[in-house]
Formats: structure tokens, C-alpha cells, sequence
């Protein structure tokens, strides 16, 4: 029986592949610290696992755990009833699987009423029991004669009771079901047919379609279960029933018996009543949390490449919220964000006031040195954007480009309480149009502000399960804002509030602080901020950074804890704390051996090699290292593609099926699985993320759907 955390911290082990003393270190610390913590301050102790393996390693235990809690809850309910056995007992405490723990629970779960528990309320299980013995001789129909009564008025009504309970009994079984259930997860078939389909163009082609249950990819689950709810698809699954009753006979049916007749029949109704049916429930339960598991796993990495995208620095940036029949909202931020000016204007249908825009514009441009026009991608988005290509050529100033970016969200923060609080006397759509803006002078910044199902660039994210979704794209958020570091003196609460260890409260907390006594200069001041307690401070600090404070590591990845450790690596490797981050201290950085090192200074590998990184590089944005989006000056249409043709664009979402590319049109081109390698690609993430700046090529354009299909394999590949 697995009782204590030396057992789970054993399975987990093995389970995940990673020695057990790295996994007990772990747990411990996961008892009261957060998990960018731990990854990022605590590599000694962990053996630098990384905050993916940590985070499986918690998610484990804490599943380990509510098993172990299941198992004894289950075992107290058994015994309440009476039944509990040695051997039970025995099977419940050896569970390692939920789904093979309930269905040992299944018999003695309380039911809504069943025709064999209101068998067994007529006094009919004696009968069952009588059937179940296989007698030689006898007569089935005479052994019902005393059970007869007012409730089970004949002897076939007896036997039909007592048939019902075999039936159950069988269908209950765990062995049985799990052996069902395995028979029917390997030869099954998910089934669909059409039903309602004269509005429908969505699920034409599963109105009549088969595919193993085994090799169903997950996409397909999703839309196939949509599909089903909105009452246009029947689903089933479907498995060869006759080897599964062949076997069943040979578990449960004796020959030459003279009640073999009657289980045999209880045995089949058993079968198709009662087991049948729930396994196909488990089976298409099973199918969904994988195609669920999946379609969260593909969210979470889309939005942590969206998170990453590298901010633009330096532009004074044009942002414009399209529309048609109310006009563009546009407004100009200056270089660090903040807003100068907002208003409308009119080049996109009805209206058509072109010249009016132009001059809107071009003042613009003038009084604030706009570099960068960024236009949302909603609707209006294409008359826009040839609008503003037509003004930059007409302009003639070689700084000036545009680029297209998602807008989705911006309405969902535009009406939120965050942005009435941050542009009180802006309306909800130049709120839009701030938010379009500065996507990209500090996409994380921004981002953070909506919610992440609503960032677009997930699969199906409305059909998954809440609860699980929140927290997976939560935790992305987390660890992406940890990974790339705070600016303590600009961060909104809403990005602080995603700082390890920081809660909502504490991070607003910090924002009155600062507006109360200006910028913080050392980051031992946060221990004035109320509600920021020692433990807060442990696990934020260091994913906190101050420019130009009292003490230059403020501003680097280093722990306050390590400081001393620096300065005395530094003193190693004979540089100035002042000297931080210049090309003579990353030159003695670079010749230093730290791992003697290390051992000189009584400390690990890991966490000097961390501090010497820091040293170098004291002021780097893990960002940087990514492609820029791209910005254009020129425009594409559909009509202007043709098949071969080379092109630059920007991965924009992946999904299961590929990858969707911004080429520049008004809408985006799909790479396809198969086109995105000259060899075979498992998934599309393992090629491509969001934010990827890629060349294509056109494989076919669709004018009538507006589509267009592209490849990343080279022109030697056929095209």
C-alpha cells in the first residue's frame, strides 16, 4: 500500500525517468516555495531540473496524493457496507490507475435505482447466486417457485430479476471492464453520420466517416464533438462485439449446466444494457482528454512564443484600430509607450474621406516622428492597410513602414476595468486602438493585460475544459514573465501580479508605493511595501530589476542571497562591480573556470555559472535573441499570388494540421503538416513557433475562399 511520500516519490521516478533523489529534493521544495523559484534558485538541490520537469514532478505528486486519499476514502466506504475483504482491500491499496480504481468501487457505489437493485430489493439475489452455481440438475423455473410474491408475481418474472442482477454483477466486474475496455480502445472504431446538415457546411466531411479509436488525432475528436453538440453529427463507437462475448462466455459460462441458458442470455444483456454503453462513455471521455490534453498543450506553447515576441524598441508607433461605417481610432505613442494624441479617421467605406486621412497622417507623422504604423487585423483591416501603403509611398520617407498585428483581445481589454482605469476619458475603441500600438513596443507587457484564451492562437480553446485551461495558460504567463524579468519601476500590477510569489493585492500594493514615494532605488525597499513579507521577498526579488539603482546587481538576474557571491567571483576574476556587463569583464568571464571557481568559493556549478551569465550580460533581454516581426511597405493580394512564388511572412498560429502564415494578405496562408520539411514532422511545433519569421513559397490559391496554401520545403522539393 502506498502510504507515505517515499512510495509516490518512488513512482514518480520512475514514471518520469528521473533519479529519485533529484524528485525527494523536489517535492520538498515545492512544499512552500514557487516554481520559477526553484528552477531559476535552487538548481543544487534540484539537479537543475528545468520548470517544465518541476512542474510534471508537482503536478504528480499532488495526483499521487488525491489517489492515495481516493483509495482510502473508498476503502473507509467498503467497509462501511460490510464487504470489505483481505483480497479487495489488497487490489484498492495496489491501484495505480483512477480509472481502475473506480471501477473496483463500481458494486458497491450507491446507485440511482437499476432493474437489478430493485431485483435485490424483491429478495431475488439467493436466485442470482443459485444461477451463478452452474448446477447439473434441477429445474431453474421450480428453484423460483418461493420467490414468488405480490412484487414478482411469476416464476419468469423471478428469473428475469435474478438474470438482471447476473447481469450487473458482470457488467461491474473490474477485470471485465478494463478488458473491454482495452479491446474496444484497440479494435474500436469512432463512427459519424450526418443529421441536421442542410444549414451546414462546417462538418461535411464527417457526415459519414469511420477511424480507429486508436489512430484519431485530436483535432478531429474536437471538431467531431463540436460537431455533436451542436446537433449536427450522431457519433458511436463501434468494435467487433463477437470475440468480446466469445471471451466473456469463457470467463463466466459452464457447460452442461441447467441454468447455462440463463446466464448466458444475462451475460449478453449484461453486455449490450449495461457495459457496452459505458465503455463507449469511457472510450469517448478518453479520446476528448487527450484531444484536450493536446489542444492545451499546443495553447500553452503558441502562447508562450507570443509572449516572447521581441519588443521594438525605439519607434514612435502609429497604432490603428480599423472599422468601417465609425471610422479608424488611431492614436501615437511615443517610444516608451506612452500615449501623445488619439482620434479618427475615415479612409475605408462608406465614407471614403482618403484625402482627409492623408493629411491626418501625414501631421502626424510630422509632429511626432512616427516610424511605425501598426494596424489591427479585425474588420476594415485590408481597405486600411492599402490605404496607409499608398499614403507611404505617396510620402516618401525611407524610415516609414507599417505591419499587421493580431488584435485579438483588444476588444476584451478595451472594456475591461484594467484599461478604465489606466485611459479613464478614452472610449472603448482608442482604447483599442492603445493597446494595437503597443503590442509591439512590449508585446509581454501588453499581452498580459487579457486574458489568454483570448489571444487567438490556440485550437478549439472553447470547447476545453475551464478549469484546466486557466491554470496551464496561467502558469505559461508566469513563467514567462519570471523567464524574462520585471522592470520594477514601469510594470503594471497586472504584470507584477504574475511575479513569483506576488499576489494581486501585493502587486497593487507596490504600484501605490512607487506612486506614493517614487522609484524604488534598491531592491531591499520592496520590504516597505505592506503585505510583502520575508517569503514574498524570497521568491520575487530576484525576477525584479531596478535601472540605474544604488546597486548595479539590481538590475541583473542575481538574488539578492548571492550578492556577496558575486562580488567575490568578481574579486576572482579581478573586475569592478561597476564594470558589470562590459567587454573587458565578459572577456575575464570568459577565461575564468568556474567550476574551480566554485570550489574556491564553497558554492555549486550551476549557480555560479547562473551568476557569471548575469555578469556579462547584466542588462540582456532573452527577447532580443528572436526575429523582429516584419515590417512592409508594400502590399499583396490574393490576385497578385501565383504558385512558386517566394515570400517572407510571420507565424501567426499552430494548430495540429500546420501552421498559419502572415504573408501579407488579408488572410493567413496554411502551411500544412506535410509541406512544412523535406522530411517527416511529428508535430508542427517541433518546426515552427508563433512569431517565427519564415520564408514560404506558394503552393495554391483558392480566390474563391480567400485561401491559400504555402510550403516551407525548398524549391527543389517540386514546387
Amino acid at each position: 500500500m502506498l502510504t507515505n511520500k517515499v512510495d509516490i516519490i518512488a513512482i514518480i521516478a520512475k514514471e518520469i525517468g528521473i533519479q529519485r533523489h533529484k524528485v525527494e529534493h523536489t517535492v520538498k521544495l515545492l512544499a512552500d516555495n514557487t516554481i520559477p523559484f526553484i528552477a531559476r534558485y535552487r538548481k543544487e538541490q534540484t539537479g537543475e531540473l528545468d520548470e517544465e520537469q518541476i512542474r510534471r514532478i508537482d503536478e504528480l505528486n499532488k495526483h499521487y496524493t488525491n489517489l492515495e486519499e481516493r483509495k482510502a476514502e473508498i476503502i473507509r466506504l467498503i467497509d462501511g457496507q460490510g464487504k470489505l475483504t483481505a483480497e479487495l482491500q489488497a487490489k484498492i491499496t495496489s491501484c495505480t490507475k483512477l480509472s481502475k480504481l473506480e471501477d473496483l468501487y463500481l458494486p458497491y457505489k450507491p446507485k440511482r435505482k437499476t432493474r437489478a437493485g430493485v431485483a435485490r430489493e424483491n429478495g431475488l439475489e439467493p436466485l442470482s447466486t443459485y444461477l451463478l452455481s452452474f448446477p447439473t440438475s434441477g429445474n431453474p423455473e421450480e428453484e423460483a417457485l418461493p420467490y414468488i410474491s405480490e412484487a414478482v408475481p411469476t416464476t419468469e418474472k423471478a428469473l428475469q430479476g435474478a438474470m438482471d442482477i447476473v447481469a450487473e454483477i458482470i457488467a461491474e466486474d473490474a477485470d471485465v471492464r478494463s478488458r473491454v475496455r482495452d479491446q474496444t480502445r484497440r479494435t474500436g472504431r469512432l463512427v459519424t453520420s450526418g443529421r441536421n446538415t442542410a444549414e451546414d457546411k462546417t462538418y461535411r466531411n464527417y457526415y459519414d466517416y469511420s477511424e480507429p479509436v486508436s489512430r484519431i488525432l485530436p483535432h478531429r475528436v474536437l471538431a467531431i464533438n463540436r460537431g455533436e453538440r451542436e446537433e449536427v453529427l450522431s457519433v458511436s463507437v463501434e468494435v467487433d462485439e463477437n470475440p468480446i462475448i466469445k471471451w466473456l462466455s469463457g470467463k463466466y459460462l459452464k457447460e452442461g449446466s441447467v441454468t447455462t441458458d440463463y446466464v448466458e442470455k444475462a451475460l449478453r444483456d449484461g453486455y449490450k444494457r449495461l457495459l457496452a454503453p459505458s465503455v463507449q462513455r469511457d472510450i469517448r471521455n478518453e479520446l476528448t482528454e487527450k484531444a484536450a490534453a493536446q489542444a492545451i498543450m499546443v495553447f500553452s506553447k503558441n502562447l508562450r512564443s507570443l509572449l516572447l515576441q521581441p519588443p521594438v524598441r525605439g519607434k514612435v508607433v502609429l497604432g490603428i484600430d480599423p472599422a468601417y461605417r465609425t471610422g479608424c481610432k488611431w492614436c501615437v505613442i511615443d517610444n516608451t509607450g506612452k500615449l501623445l494624441e488619439t482620434g479618427v479617421f475615415y479612409p475605408t467605406p462608406p465614407l471614403k474621406k482618403i484625402r482627409e486621412a492623408e493629411e491626418i497622417l501625414s501631421g502626424l507623422v510630422n509632429k511626432y516622428g512616427v516610424t511605425a504604423i501598426v494596424i489591427g487585423n479585425g474588420t476594415a483591416s485590408r481597405e486600411t492597410e492599402l490605404f496607409v501603403v499608398e499614403f507611404i509611398k505617396s510620402y516618401n520617407k525611407p524610415d516609414l513602414s507599417y505591419t499587421i498585428v493580431s488584435e485579438a483581445g483588444a476588444s476584451v481589454y478595451s472594456a475591461s476595468k484594467l484599461a478604465k482605469k489606466e485611459f479613464p476619458d478614452l472610449d472603448v475603441s482608442e482604447r483599442g486602438a492603445v493597446s494595437i500600438a503597443r503590442r509591439i513596443q512590449d508585446p509581454l507587457s501588453e499581452l498580459v493585460k487579457i486574458e489568454p484564451q483570448a489571444v487567438g492562437v490556440g485550437q478549439y480553446q472553447h470547447d476545453l475544459p475551464p478549469k484546466q485551461l486557466d491554470k496551464k495558460l496561467s502558469e505559461v504567463v508566469e513563467s514567462v514573465v519570471n523567464y524574462v524579468g520585471v522592470d520594477l519601476n514601469t510594470a503594471s500590477a497586472q504584470l507584477l501580479s504574475y511575479v513569483a510569489g506576488i499576489k494581486p493585492a501585493v502587486a497593487d500594493n507596490i504600484v501605490h508605493y512607487r506612486e506614493e514615494n517614487g522609484a524604488f532605488m534598491s531592491r531591499r525597499e520592496l520590504t516597505k511595501v505592506p503585505r510583502l513579507g520575508p517569503k514574498t521577498f524570497e521568491q520575487c526579488v530576484g525576477f525584479l530589476r531596478i535601472s540605474n539603482g544604488k546597486n548595479h546587481l539590481d538590475a541583473t538576474a542575481i538574488h539578492p542571497e548571492s550578492y556577496d557571491l558575486a562580488c567575490r567571483f568578481l574579486d576572482i576574476i579581478e573586475a569592478g562591480l561597476n564594470e558589470i556587463g562590459s567587454s573587458e569583464t565578459r572577456a575575464k568571464i570568459a577565461g575564468a573556470d568556474v567550476a574551480e571557481s566554485a570550489a574556491q568559493l564553497g558554492t555549486g556549478v550551476p549557480t555560479l555559472r547562473d551568476i557569471a551569465d548575469c555578469l556579462a550580460r547584466p542588462g540582456r533581454d532573452p527577447r532580443e535573441d528572436l526575429p523582429l516581426p516584419v515590417f512592409r511597405t508594400d502590399i499583396l493580394s490574393l490576385a497578385d499570388l501565383q504558385p512558386g512564388m517566394e515570400l517572407t511572412g510571420t507565424v501567426r498560429n499552430v494548430v495540429d494540421f500546420g501552421a498559419f502564415v502572415d504573408i501579407g494578405i488579408k488572410n493567413d496562408g496554411l502551411v500544412h503538416i506535410s509541406e512544412l520539411s523535406n522530411t517527416r514532422v511529428r508535430h508542427p511545433l517541433n518546426m515552427v513557433s508563433v512569431g517565427d519569421v519564415v520564408k514560404v513559397w506558394v503552393l495554391a490559391v483558392d480566390l474563391e475562399r480567400g485561401r491559400v496554401s504555402l510550403s516551407m520545403r525548398n524549391k527543389g522539393a517540386g514546387i
